[in-house]
C-alpha cells in the first residue's frame, strides 16, 4: 500500500499536486472547507447568471502542459488566445486604450501621446525577455532548502539585472517611457499580483514580456470555473476522495511529526504526509502556532490589497463594452500609494470590469450580460469596518454607469457583493487580503515562506504564499516545487 498523503484545500494548488502525486503512487485523499471545490478558482450563480469568482484570465499555459504530462492525464479544459488583451479609460475622456499583442496594432493606440512608441517598447520588452530567459529556471521555477541557497542561486543572475532588484515598477517604467497613459497602463500588471508600481520590484516588469511578447493571455471556454471542473473530473478517475465541508483547526504531532489533523468537529485525520493548501502563513500562524507566524508578525509582512468584488446581472446587452476593461482615474500615483492603507476616497475608484458574457454567452440569460466587477481595497489591518459597503458600491456602479453610457441601476437584475470580510471568511484569507503574501523585495523567490514545514519532517505547503508566488501559473509551479520536495524526501513509489 502506498503512503498517504492527505491534502487540506481544494484550491489550484491542491488539486494540481494531487494528482502529480497520484501519478508518482501515493494515495491521496482531501479534505475541503467549503462546499465546493476550487479555493478562489471559484464561482457564483445567482438568478440565471454565472460568474468566474476571482481569476479571469492568465499567462503561461505552458506550465499547464507541463502538469498534465506530469500528472498523466488530458488537458481537461480548452484555452483561448486574447488578441486583445484588455482597454483601459482613464476617468474624465470617452477615449479608450486596447491593448494588443500585436505591436503594430499597439504603437497605433499611442501613437498621439508618446513618441517613437514601437522602438520605446520593443527595447522594453527585450529587456524583459533577456531577464526572464535569465531567471525563469535560476530562480522563478526553483526550489530552495533555505535562504543561503536562494542567495547562492541569486548569484548566478547575471550582473547586468541586478538594477532591478533596488528599482520599482513605477522606476522601470520612468526609463522607458515619456507619457502618463503609457506608463500607467503598462504597469498595471503590479496589480495583477495584488500590490501597486510603487511598491512592486521591478522584476516583475517581466509579466509585461509574457503578456505581450512570450506567451499571452488566455481564458478558458466555458468560462475558467471549467479548470477546476476538468481537474475534479481527473481526480473522479483516480478515486481521489474530497470531504467537503471540513475546515482543519488543530493537529497532533509526535517525535516531529504531524500525526493528526482535527477539523471544526472534532473528527481526526491522520495520513503518513500532510500538505497544505490553505494560506501557508495564515496556517503556520492559526493552526501550528509557529512563533515566527503570530498575528503581529503577520501584520508586519506585506500582504496584497484586499477585494471587493461585484457580480451583476444587467436586462440588456452592452456591445460597446470589451471583455477586460480598467477604468482609471486621473490622480494615479496618489491613488496607488495611498490604497493600500486606507487612505483614498472611493468617491472615484478605480476598478477592473469583466463582461463575463462578452466570452461566455452561457452565463446570461438570452439578451441580457453579466459583469464581475473586481475593485482593490485595503485589507482588514486598514479598513476593518465595511458598514459602508453599499455606499461604496452605489459609487462603484454610478461610476460605471456614467463611463459606458448606460444606467446600470435601472437595468439590474441580480447582485452580488463581496467584500474583503467575506473572502477572508470563505477562504481563510490573512485579514482579507486576496493573493495572499505581496512581493516585496523581502517576500520574493527563497524569502518567502517556504514549501516545507522547519518544525514537522511531514508537513508541506503549496500555494500562494510559498514559493514562487501568487496567481494561477504560480500556483501550477508550486504544486511542481512541493511534489519533487515530498518525492525526494519520501520517495518516488513510480511513474
Amino acid at each position: 500500500m502506498g503512503k498517504q498523503i492527505l491534502i487540506t484545500g481544494t484550491g489550484l494548488g491542491g488539486l494540481t499536486a494531487a494528482l502529480r502525486l497520484s501519478a508518482r503512487g501515493y494515495q491521496v485523499r482531501m479534505v475541503e472547507k467549503n462546499h465546493s471545490p476550487g479555493g478562489r478558482l471559484n464561482q457564483v450563480k445567482k438568478d440565471g447568471f454565472t460568474f468566474d469568482m476571482g481569476p479571469t484570465f492568465f499567462s503561461m499555459t505552458y506550465e499547464f502542459d507541463e502538469f498534465i504530462q506530469d500528472a498523466g492525464i488530458k488537458m481537461p479544459f480548452t484555452f483561448r488566445e486574447l488578441d486583445t488583451l484588455y482597454a483601459v479609460n482613464f476617468r474624465g475622456t470617452e477615449k479608450k486604450y486596447f491593448i494588443h499583442k500585436d505591436l503594430d496594432k499597439l504603437a497605433l493606440e499611442f501613437q498621439d501621446v508618446e513618441p517613437d512608441f514601437k522602438n520605446k517598447m520593443q527595447r522594453f520588452l527585450k529587456s524583459g525577455e533577456k531577464f526572464f530567459n535569465d531567471v525563469e529556471h535560476k530562480i522563478l521555477k526553483k526550489d530552495f532548502d533555505s535562504i543561503w541557497d536562494y542567495l547562492l542561486a541569486m548569484t548566478t543572475v547575471p550582473p547586468r539585472h541586478l538594477p532591478r532588484l533596488w528599482r520599482t515598477i513605477w522606476d522601470e517604467m520612468e526609463r522607458h517611457f515619456e507619457s502618463r497613459e503609457v506608463k500607467e497602463i503598462f504597469s498595471l500588471v503590479a496589480f495583477f499580483l495584488g500590490g501597486t508600481p510603487f511598491d512592486t520590484p521591478a522584476i516583475y516588469s517581466i509579466l509585461s514580456y509574457t503578456e505581450l511578447v512570450h506567451d499571452g493571455y488566455h481564458n478558458v471556454e466555458g468560462g475558467m470555473y471549467k479548470i477546476t471542473e476538468g481537474l475534479i473530473s481527473e481526480l473522479s478517475k483516480q478515486k481521489i476522495p474530497i470531504e467537503y465541508n471540513t475546515e482543519i483547526v488543530d493537529f497532533r504531532s509526535e517525535n516531529g511529526r504531524i500525526t493528526t489533523l482535527i477539523d471544526q468537529h472534532g473528527n481526526s485525520h491522520k495520513a503518513d504526509i500532510f500538505l497544505i493548501n490553505s494560506d501557508a502563513a495564515f496556517f503556520r500562524g492559526r493552526v501550528l502556532k509557529d512563533p515566527k507566524y503570530t498575528e503581529e508578525k503577520l501584520d508586519r509582512m506585506q500582504w496584497t490589497l484586499a477585494p471587493l468584488t461585484l457580480y451583476l446581472g444587467i436586462d440588456k446587452k452592452i456591445d460597446n463594452v470589451p471583455l477586460h476593461n480598467y477604468f482609471l482615474g486621473d490622480n494615479f500615483e496618489e491613488y496607488s500609494k495611498n490604497v493600500f492603507k486606507n487612505s483614498v476616497s472611493f468617491e472615484k475608484p478605480y476598478y477592473y470590469v469583466n463582461v463575463v458574457s462578452r466570452s461566455d454567452p452561457g452565463s446570461a440569460p438570452e439578451g441580457m450580460d453579466s459583469l464581475f466587477v473586481l475593485c482593490p481595497v485595503p485589507d482588514l489591518r486598514f479598513k476593518p469596518d465595511w458598514s459602508d459597503k453599499d455606499q461604496i458600491v452605489e459609487t462603484i456602479i454610478s461610476d460605471l454607469s456614467e463611463r459606458m453610457n448606460i444606467d446600470i441601476q435601472k437595468h439590474l437584475v441580480s447582485k452580488t457583493v463581496l467584500t474583503p470580510e467575506d473572502w477572508a471568511k470563505a477562504f481563510n484569507l490573512y485579514k482579507g487580503s486576496g493573493l495572499g503574501l505581496g512581493h516585496s523585495l523581502k517576500q520574493t523567490g527563497g524569502l518567502r515562506p517556504r514549501n516545507f514545514d522547519r518544525k514537522y519532517k511531514n508537513l508541506y505547503y503549496v500555494g500562494s504564499s510559498t514559493i514562487p508566488g501568487t496567481g494561477l501559473p504560480m500556483a501550477v509551479i508550486s504544486s511542481k516545487l512541493t511534489v519533487e520536495r515530498i518525492s525526494k524526501n519520501h520517495g518516488l513509489l513510480h511513474r
